[in-house]
């Protein structure tokens, strides 16, 4: 049957997957969509984005969530594995005109059954403060369009902040606001804080304090999209120039940087522990980037287009003990400890534990996974071979602590896209296969701005202030090599301002110098990753990808918000 077959098959939506651990279904008793299905050429081009909270209430059922369509923005009670989707029972729903939902996140910290804060960014640049329970609309900021009016790209409140939040807009530029403050009735004026390699960060200038309190022009193009660090201490930034920044966010310093190997950087995210960044882009590739060497480590080659997100699966990463003798508990406590809700979180601590000097060493297998505008979910391991190219394998290694231990594994099963003689060849290669396994890249010089930044939160909770106490020293740019050419991108628009300090120095980066060296390795240079599964889930391109404790959430342009139940957690009730 395989022949004739094999076309038709590769177009096939897939509604289950099997990995190591088992079998991930697609639940579509519990898809989640506007109530009224239109047509999809109705629905705009921005992307459907969805926010999770979780409300704290006693009834054992307090998740919710946001998503835009469209004009429109919906927020449900979330029942994911246990129960059926209805969605007649919209809690809020709001329709929009003359401009559109692009972006949103819910303020984790204040969120009660009674009330929960939900920032929305818009495609005319607006950000609105709303409270969805209340059905209430707070604030809105750059209302009047004075600071920004581009697309708002990413909007999140800053960890560790009732108040705080920051806005990146597709002109590349990106504000620090504060709820409490206004924005003013007329453009903003700034002046220079901090500048460096393609990036500048200004204050506004203003008798009264007022929003933003920062701005913050980064690289050429649009910014695509941020990340805060697990710690909130650090931010990734990832642009239409290509180029990944990392900088610690107090201190305003950039740690580090890592250019795409074509096209633009579109999403970004950190590992559990924040060693690990991960970005996808226009050249159809993950690319893993160390924090602590400042260095490419492994690229994946799975998907056929853009990748549009990329998200580390904290339920499924797994850290072992080299001792397998170490953990004497009884088999239930075993199964809390790797399984239980406080996974993530366990996972985290003993993944600091990993370069310690007091602890015993552990083997480390990351899980992340990634979407794209070819419609296909990709899974991806990151393993200890990869991450420690030159240490010798602990006795564990191979053995990888997943969310159902008693599932069989799928070995059998051919679902494992790196074994159904689909090699990945790197062109141009002429190393030996074990290359992957035992080349890498000679360290980076190492910077030490995390073990020496301040701790964010006390820092960021008097607002401004803190700025304005940094030295300025290093206002001036170092001087750039004249023969290197500037890298040209679209979108770049600067907000009103009647001073000229809101200029920055490009990155004045040949491509073609860039490659091959620590900034941008070769494809050879660096382990190629092939994706654990790698399966078509979708009619339209995927935009959203979220790892939960019992499920996989993923969406799609068309407004569809699909769960998928992790191995033996499907626990659905239709009453």
């Amino acid at each position: 049957m395989a022949a004739e077959g094999g076309g038709k098959e590769m177009n096939e939506i897939k509604t289950q997957f099997t990995t190591r651990e088992g079998l991930y279904k697609l639940l579509s008793h519990s898809e989640y969509s506007r109530p009224n299905r239109v047509p999809f050429n109705s629905q705009g081009s921005n992307p459907v984005r969805v926010s999770f909270v979780n409300v704290n209430d006693q009834s054992g059922n307090g998740d919710r969530l946001c998503f835009n369509v469209g004009r429109e923005l919906y927020f449900y009670i979330y029942k994911g594995v246990r129960k059926a989707a209805d969605l007649s029972k919209p809690i809020d729903k709001r329709i929009y005109k003359g401009t559109q939902p692009t972006c949103h996140d819910f303020n984790h910290l204040t969120a009660t059954a009674e009330s929960v804060s939900l920032l929305v960014g818009f495609s005319a640049g607006q950000v609105q403060l709303i409270d969805p329970i209340k059905k209430e609309t707070s604030k809105l900021f750059n209302e009047e369009r004075l600071i920004d009016k581009s697309r708002v790209t990413c909007v999140k409140w800053v960890p560790g902040s009732e108040s705080l939040f920051l806005v990146a807009h597709s002109s590349g530029n990106m504000y620090l606001y504060n709820v409490e403050h206004t924005c003013g009735t007329t453009a903003p004026h700034y002046q220079l804080l901090k500048q460096g390699e393609s990036f500048a960060v200004h204050t506004c200038k203003s008798k009264s304090t007022r929003n933003p309190l920062l701005k913050w022009t980064v690289g050429e193009g649009a910014l695509n999209e941020f990340a805060f660090s697990p710690d909130g201490k650090f931010l990734a930034c990832v642009s239409q120039d290509g180029f990944l920044r990392v900088f610690n966010f107090d201190s305003v310093e950039l740690h580090g940087t890592m250019k795409s190997y074509f096209g633009g950087l579109l999403c970004v995210c950190w590992s559990p522990d924040g060693k690990y960044i991960v970005t996808g882009g226009e050249d159809d590739l993950v690319t893993v980037w160390s924090f602590v060497d400042c260095r490419v480590i492994a690229r994946g080659h799975g998907h056929k287009s853009w990748v549009s997100v990329v998200a580390f699966d904290p339920y499924t990463t797994s850290v072992e003990e080299s001792d397998p003798m170490e953990f004497s508990g009884s088999d239930e406590d075993f199964q809390d400890l790797h399984f239980g809700r406080d996974r993530a979180n366990s996972t985290q601590s003993r993944l600091s534990k990993r370069n310690s000097t007091d602890s015993r060493p552990v083997s480390v297998t990351y899980r992340f996974g990634s979407v794209g505008q070819d419609t296909q979910l990709c899974l991806w391991d990151l393993t200890e071979d990869i991450l420690f190219p030159h240490q010798p394998l602990s006795r564990a290694r191979t053995h990888t602590n997943v969310m159902n231990a008693t599932s069989p594994p799928a070995g059998s099963g051919g679902t494992n896209p790196g074994s159904n003689g689909n090699s990945i060849t790197t062109p141009g290669n002429s190393v030996p296969p074990p290359l992957p396994r035992s080349n890498s890249l000679p360290h980076s010089a190492v910077s030490n701005a995390g073990s020496k930044s301040s701790v964010m939160d006390g820092a960021i909770a008097s607002g401004v202030s803190k700025f304005a106490t940094l030295s300025l020293h290093d206002r001036k740019e170092r001087h750039h090599e004249k023969d290197h050419k500037r890298n040209h991108s679209m979108g770049h628009i600067s907000s009103k301002s009647s001073d000229k300090l809101n200029l920055v120095t490009k990155t004045k980066t040949d491509p073609a110098k860039t490659l091959g060296t620590p900034l941008c390795p070769r494809m050879e240079d660096v382990p190629l990753l092939e994706p654990l599964i790698c399966k078509k889930i979708a009619h339209e391109r995927l935009t959203v990808l979220i790892f939960l404790e019992d499920c996989i959430v993923t969406a799609c342009q068309e407004g569809f918000i699909c769960t998928w139940a992790r191995p033996g957690k499907v626990r659905l009730h239709f009453m």
